[in-house]
């Protein structure tokens, strides 16, 4: 069953919710206001995608019962345990069932170092000054559109994790987000800071199983690299064709900072996803590599920007695209460099491979530059499998259907390789397989 938001969850809602997660009187505050200006502003407006008719509002906005908790990562189902590196199976991750925290583990050698990796609503009551600082200021704010309000307004997880100043973390942090509830929605709240001279590599996992029931993932991601800190983010996002998400994912990087994305979309619902960073300091730079299939009648929009306030930054855009089916998709990549911002460099690079007559995509290379000094480019590709590549390896003893998939995986490949743990890299290979089977 699902519910109409603008009845259900009204002022009252919203503080008792926000009362019995104990939350401080800022993060209340902020709630409430952004309750306030949610219907009085508009959806977003992706470019060529009407979004006006998506499920945004009919959801369930807690599970209905409070998830078990998971003593063994063997309770886990199969398509859970496939994303967990299975040699340190028990350092440093977080699984979040639903809108609880099932399992966390975080190492020894991490706390004692400083190093906060915990579930938002633990971080907003035992580390209230650090989460005030940074939470929805910089990277994304809470009048955007509608979207953002309502994120703000009724936030239910997330993760927060911080680094603190000359702290090097060498293996990576894992957290899984899974929608058991098939009606229950998302309103993660992910925020990852990495202090002065620190570094960290973060990957995070989304996966669901509804396929008929809907509900929808309003998903807000911001990641902050203070002067010289380096952050890698992986991701897999796997939500079920039930699922309506609008993922949005922000960097901020300061002097000599660097943010790597490496970020595998593979839902099979309908999807709106952002990925901008700004880069605020002289010398930082970020290289976002995205990778997506589309299938059915799913309709997707992607937008790729890097934002060049900074002098001497650096960003090169990198998406890749299959497209099969009835399946539409859009991917802007733009490159904004601001006046001052002299010495950047903007790149970027767009490739859509389409599978059948009826799925369409467009590759959209957009460059937005106010400064004369710099250096800018883009690429952009829009096609079908090249019938030479088929015809050689068919001419090998290779069937066409297994000649399709090399062809397809080598065109993907400039990404997966990029995701920094090897068995999140073997399961985004086997979600592909199944997207594309």
């Amino acid at each position: 069953m699902t519910v109409e938001t603008k009845r259900l969850y009204d002022k009252a809602y919203v503080e008792q919710f926000s009362k019995a997660h104990q939350e401080p009187e800022w993060m209340t505050t902020l709630r409430l206001q952004a309750l306030e200006q949610a219907y009085a502003l508009d959806l977003p407006k992706p470019d060529k995608t009407n979004i006006t008719r998506w499920n945004f509002t009919r959801f369930k906005h807690t599970a209905e019962k409070e998830a078990a908790e998971i003593t063994s990562l063997q309770e886990l189902p199969e398509t859970l345990q496939d994303f967990i590196d299975q040699e340190n199976i028990t350092e440093n991750l977080l699984i979040q069932r639903d809108q609880t925290v099932a399992y966390v583990n975080v190492s020894q050698e991490l706390k004692d170092k400083g190093v906060i990796f915990t579930d938002i609503f633990t971080a907003l009551r035992d580390h209230e000054d650090l989460v005030k600082r940074y939470y929805m200021k910089d990277a994304v704010s809470v009048d955007e559109h509608r979207l953002t309000a309502l994120h703000a307004a009724l936030m239910n997880g997330g993760i927060f994790v911080y680094v603190p100043k000359n702290v090097e973390i060498e293996s990576p942090l894992q957290t899984i987000f899974w929608q058991e509830d098939p009606e229950a929605a998302l309103f993660n709240h992910v925020l990852v800071v990495a202090d002065e001279s620190s570094s960290l590599t973060y990957v995070e996992n989304y996966v669901s199983n509804n396929d008929e029931e809907e509900t929808i993932a309003n998903v807000v991601t911001e990641v902050i690299a203070n002067d010289n800190a380096n952050i890698s983010f992986g991701a897999v996002d796997h939500f079920a064709a039930g699922t309506t998400t609008y993922m949005n994912r922000r960097g901020v990087a300061y002097r000599d900072a660097v943010i790597d994305w490496a970020l595998g979309q593979m839902n099979d619902g309908h999807t709106v996803f952002e990925n901008v960073t700004h880069l605020v300091g002289d010398n930082s730079a970020t290289h976002p590599k995205t990778v997506t299939v589309g299938n059915g009648k799913q309709i997707v929009n992607f937008t790729t920007k890097s934002v060049h306030s900074g002098k001497d930054s650096e960003s090169h855009i990198l998406q890749h695209g299959v497209m099969k089916d009835k399946s539409t998709a859009i991917f802007n990549a733009i490159g904004k460099i601001y006046n001052g911002a002299s010495g950047s460099n903007a790149e970027q690079e767009s490739r859509v491979l389409m599978l059948s007559e009826k799925a369409r995509g467009d590759a959209n290379p957009i460059l937005l530059i106010d400064e004369n000094d710099v250096t800018a480019g883009h690429a952009a590709s829009v096609g079908r499998v090249d019938p030479l590549q088929l015809y050689y390896l068919m001419s090998r003893g290779i069937s066409k259907e297994e000649a399709e998939s090399l062809i397809i995986f080598g065109f993907l490949a400039p990404v997966v390789n990029l995701l920094p743990i090897e068995s999140v890299k073997k399961q985004l290979t086997q979600v592909i397989e199944r997207k594309m089977s």
